[in-house]
């Protein structure tokens, strides 16, 4: 108990960090009353250019960034508790990948700011590895996240006034390139274990019924078991021949019963 602890505080840290850095971010903006929405992304300005790293540390409002925050905390976990090996470089690969791919190719020339880039190229990463890895862990996984983000979906839709939807769309299409990336990566409890009776002799085993119990009916077990009976009767009496006849030849030096033809 003490191990799986110790592993779901060090899974949370990084995605908790994070999660702090954008909140000390946003009061410290409120509080000093900052207009840091010209450090978000604008699409193939040399200005925005900065956005790429910048834009998913700030948001609009308190509404905004609690959006934010809870995908954030439940799939970073998700990422880093069960996807370890590859949870800190994917994480790096979403973030940066999105804010390019929306500052190459966003139509929209207004400044692109928040996480929900993030979100959904964790989300997709999740659920695509279901689909990719197709273990049992990684299917609940995914429908885990589909279930519970199943509404996600709409924020793919373009043409939404005010909503960056094409973050939405790169950070999902960046969460299937990664999860394809990376699917060959084993986590050490997707290892398959071999299986604890594969070395058993199929022979030794011992069972509490006849192989045959419910092939039989009693009388037909019955009258095999009398017919088993009888042969081994038979082999009995025919043994019991041969030595008796074994013994005259002894004793008479020849066999009488034995007849040569000419």
């Amino acid at each position: 108990m003490k191990k799986e602890t110790q592993e779901l505080f060090e899974a949370a840290r990084f995605p908790i960090y994070f999660i702090i850095l954008i909140w000390v971010i946003h009061i410290s903006k409120i509080a000093l009353d900052l207009h840091i929405t010209d450090y978000g992304i604008f699409p193939r300005s040399v200005m925005g250019i900065k956005g790429i790293f910048l834009a998913p540390l700030i948001h609009g409002d308190f509404t905004h960034l609690i959006s934010n925050t809870v995908p954030l905390l439940v799939l970073g976990l998700i990422v880093f508790l069960f996807y370890r090996k590859v949870a800190l470089i994917s994480f790096l690969i979403i973030y940066v990948t999105t804010g390019l791919m929306v500052w190459l190719f966003s139509g929209s020339m207004a400044y692109h700011i928040g996480a929900s880039g993030v979100v959904y190229g964790l989300l997709s990463f999740v659920f695509w590895n279901g689909i990719f890895r197709r273990n049992i862990k990684s299917i609940v996984l995914a429908l885990v996240v589909l279930v519970l983000y199943s509404g996600y979906f709409l924020g793919l839709l373009p043409d939404q006034e005010g909503i960056s939807w094409e973050s939405h769309l790169f950070g999902a299409i960046i969460g299937i390139v990664v999860s394809f990336i990376f699917k060959s990566t084993i986590e050490e409890d997707e290892v398959p274990r071999p299986s604890p009776w594969a070395d058993e002799d199929p022979s030794a085993q011992h069972y509490f019924l006849p192989r045959d119990a419910f092939v039989y009916t009693k009388a037909q077990r019955e009258a095999l078991r009398q017919a088993e009976i009888q042969r081994q009767l038979q082999l009995k009496l025919e043994a019991q021949r041969r030595a008796a006849a074994d013994r005259r030849i002894d004793e008479l030096g020849f066999d009488p019963d034995r007849v040569d033809i000419a």
